[in-house]
């Protein structure tokens, strides 16, 4: 908000002179002011000056001001702004007065899509899974809070090779229960939760299907493994306090006859032929890359055709903009992905990709091996069980999504200030102490009172903090990665720690100072539970 008012004003300063050119406004090191533009290096260009003389220029138009104590120039001509006390004592009244509204705009309408989460249901989510399912449960919260409409969806790739080799494999177990070995197929998967669903099938069919296999059998099995995958899916993202609005199966697409609607758009086009039994899409008409097979030699569907169908899916549903939250070792997805849609006549901006680097989860500084086929891996229920809800999820989503995670175990269990999910919580907590010590010392809280009482520079740089979070929600939306919210409110936590430190909040000597910080403080405790929210984390009133 403060931000958007400085640019305006410049904007408005440079409209005057009928130029216009893009520059920024920043929060520089808290010694050269509240906040800093290059408006006026950039502009020496335009104005055919030196930045030091546009500089004045600017500070001349702006000395009147209400909204400024001080606009200087530093360096080579950098603007440096401080507010106004009363400016930010109105800052401080309008968000008392609005609390979360102070923050959150107006509806928009825009209809947007997150898919994540989406795989093969051939097993539980692993701590793999995790990362993306947060990343796109943080951002979809974001987007929802400033008010679009958003929906949350995941796609279960349920009709190929992998749900086949999944069905035979229970089939394995569930006829080791009677005695009778056999092996697993190649690429089939040996988690002992198969021998889980093998025993409770067996309870719930005897051995109707000893020794037995065709192609209703092997249906049965295909059903059976996914519909418990699914069920174990389901608790996991309960206990993660994160569900989907929509689940679409692969299957769901095939049977509504949409992958033959998109073959036929593509043959219509001339986009398709025929080589070596298998049906392919000549991606290399649409860009630089080899083309692809969309029906293999035996018939059945490859992965990119469902998920074109997928797509096109989403444009008739009149979604404004999907994004697709994956991998990075998704990156060669993109282009023939992009490519197929230009093939339907989809705009280009309807579709986003959003990809995260990998997870590695360490124990006492050793790496923890994850392997799904093998059945060598670490579960997210097992992780949730053991650093809790919260720390899954704030981990997750504290790393910028294209660097690499190393989610250490040890630190998401700690009760220390080490620990940033405890640190940011403890001083949530912190802020509802006061407020009971207060109640205990009989001071009474009196809401938007006394606020101009508020002058120390820690007091109105918290004021500027709280402000912030308007922009940070914004560049969250740009840039596309929760670890923006978690940078912002870790550094808020040191921001009142600073405080709660250096300065007496409940003073009895001087009851209105001690009324104006508790309203302050009233302030961040809304910002918290905003971001605690929006990261899906608890809100604790004591520690």
């Amino acid at each position: 908000m403060l931000r958007e008012l400085i640019y305006e004003r410049l904007k408005s300063i440079l409209s005057e002179q009928e130029f216009q050119y893009d520059f920024n406004v920043e929060v520089p090191d808290e010694r050269f002011g509240d906040f800093s533009s290059n408006v006026a290096l950039i502009g020496a260009r335009y104005f055919k000056k030196p930045p030091i003389e546009v500089a004045r220029y600017f500070i001349n138009k702006l000395s009147n001001d209400p909204l400024f104590s001080e606009v200087s120039v530093a360096g080579p001509g950098f603007l440096n702004f401080k507010i106004s006390k009363d400016y930010y004592i109105n800052i401080l009244n309008d968000m008392l007065t609005k609390e979360k509204n102070y923050w959150k705009p107006k509806k928009n309408g825009l209809k947007l899509q997150f898919e994540y989460g989406s795989a093969n249901p051939t097993g539980p989510f692993t701590v793999g899974h995790g990362r993306q399912l947060i990343i796109g449960d943080v951002l979809s919260n974001v987007f929802k809070f400033l008010g679009f409409d958003v929906t949350r969806e995941m796609y279960l790739n349920d009709a190929g090779r992998q749900i086949r080799l999944l069905a035979k494999s229970l089939w394995v177990r569930y006829n080791e229960l009677f005695g009778k070995s056999f092996e697993l197929p190649e690429d089939g998967y040996k988690g002992g939760y198969l021998i889980d669903f093998a025993k409770k099938l067996k309870d719930e069919i005897g051995d109707k299907y000893l020794e037995k296999w065709d192609n209703e059998i092997e249906k049965f099995f295909m059903d059976y493994a996914v519909r418990n995958i699914l069920e174990m899916m389901n608790s996991t993202l309960e206990k993660l306090d994160s569900k989907f609005d929509s689940v679409v199966s692969e299957k769901s697409l095939i049977e509504k006859g949409l992958v033959d609607e998109v073959l036929e758009i593509f043959k219509n086009k001339g986009l398709i032929y025929e080589k070596d039994g298998a049906v392919w899409f000549k991606v290399s008409n649409l860009i630089n890359e080899e083309d692809k097979v969309l029906i293999r030699s035996d018939g059945t569907y490859t992965y990119f055709l469902t998920d074109i169908a997928y797509h096109y899916d989403k444009f008739l549903r009149k979604f404004d903009k999907v994004y697709d939250i994956f991998g990075s070792d998704h990156h060669g997805h993109i282009p023939r992905m992009k490519a197929s849609l230009k093939a339907l006549d989809i705009p280009e901006s309807f579709l986003d990709f959003i990809l995260h680097q990998f997870v590695t989860l360490k124990r006492n500084g050793q790496v923890v091996k994850m392997s799904t086929r093998s059945g060598e891996f670490v579960t997210l229920d097992e992780l949730i069980e053991e650093v809790g809800k919260d720390a899954t999820r704030y981990f997750f989503a504290m790393n910028d999504i294209n660097t690499h995670l190393n989610f250490d175990l040890e630190l998401a269990k700690s009760k220390t200030v080490d620990n940033p999910v405890f640190y940011v919580q403890y001083a949530y907590a912190r802020i509802n102490s006061v407020f009971e010590k207060a109640r205990e010392k009989g001071i009474k809280f009196r809401f938007k009172e006394d606020i101009e009482r508020l002058e120390k520079e820690i007091e109105l740089n918290l004021i500027k903090h709280l402000d912030e979070l308007s922009f940070v929600l914004k560049d969250t939306t740009e840039k596309l990665s929760p670890h923006i919210l978690t940078n912002y409110i870790y550094g808020l936590s040191e921001k009142f720690h600073s405080f709660y430190a250096k300065e007496k909040i409940l003073d009895d000597s001087d009851l209105p100072l001690s009324n104006a910080r508790l309203n302050l403080l009233y302030a961040i405790k809304i910002v918290y539970e905003i971001v605690f929210n929006l990261l899906g984390i608890t809100a604790p009133d004591h520690m």
